[in-house]
């Protein structure tokens, strides 16, 4: 074959080859973006078709440390917050919420229309009040919830009830809502070392149960006149 001619069949060869490899770099970006496409409907989906769909829809569920699926069949989880009171927005400014339940620990079945188990941080006992209210329809009179507070008494435990919810409520200073379930079920860290974010949220709450919590019964009301000054948490941190 004459040199020239050799030279115009390797360019055409090469073209080829990158115009092949060019189109397969274009099918795999069209099949990861469908993947990823289809991942986030499926996560749409999930939180959609449990309790948490609606607090998702009314953009409650926020800072969250895990959201999507457990290890649990057409279980869902979510570690963060729950806003309770929105702050005015002014023109497209996006604002914090005034207050919300922090470090919440929660579980939904898709299909299921309630939360079985949820816990959380409250910054004071008298938004206990807005707990219920937000969470109207999303709780059940069988499900364990349990709220931790910055101003009621230390030695204190209560089980307080708002229409035909329980909920305990135990106090929290210097410590997380984490830590202090972990203490509550008994487990420790090495119980759960080796299992992913998802793993540990589902065997920290399927834990509670097994609880057997027989704390003094108080109305709301009588929280109100019990519960202290809100004591500021970062007060005795080291600087």
């Amino acid at each position: 074959m004459p040199a020239t001619g050799a030279f115009s069949f390797r360019a055409s060869l090469n073209a080829a080859t990158q115009a092949t490899a060019g189109n397969l770099h274009r099918i795999w970006l069209r099949q990861r973006v469908g993947e990823e496409h289809r991942s986030r409907t499926d996560l749409m989906t999930a939180i959609e078709n449990t309790a948490l769909g609606r607090l998702e829809k009314e953009s409650r569920l926020l800072n969250a440390v895990f959201k999507g699926a457990t290890t649990k069949p057409g279980r869902f989880g979510f570690r963060g917050d729950v806003a309770l009171k929105f702050q005015t927005q002014v023109a497209d400014e996006k604002r914090p919420p005034d207050y919300s339940i922090e470090q919440v620990l929660t579980i939904a079945q898709n299909g299921e229309r309630t939360i079985p188990v949820l816990a959380g941080y409250l910054h004071s006992f008298a938004y206990l009040v807005d707990v219920a209210t937000v969470l109207d329809g999303a709780l059940s009179p069988i499900g364990s919830y349990f709220i931790f507070c910055n101003n009621i008494d230390l030695l204190a435990k209560y089980r307080v009830k708002l229409g035909d919810i329980n909920f305990h409520v135990l106090p929290c200073d210097e410590s997380t809502v984490w830590k202090e379930m972990m203490d509550l079920v008994g487990l420790n860290k090495d119980d759960i070392k080796k299992l992913d974010p998802a793993g540990k949220l589902d065997y920290l709450l399927d834990a509670t149960r097994d609880l057997d919590l027989s704390y003094e019964e108080i109305s709301y009301d009588d929280g109100l006149k019990r519960m202290e000054a809100v004591k500021n948490r970062n007060e005795n941190r080291p600087v």
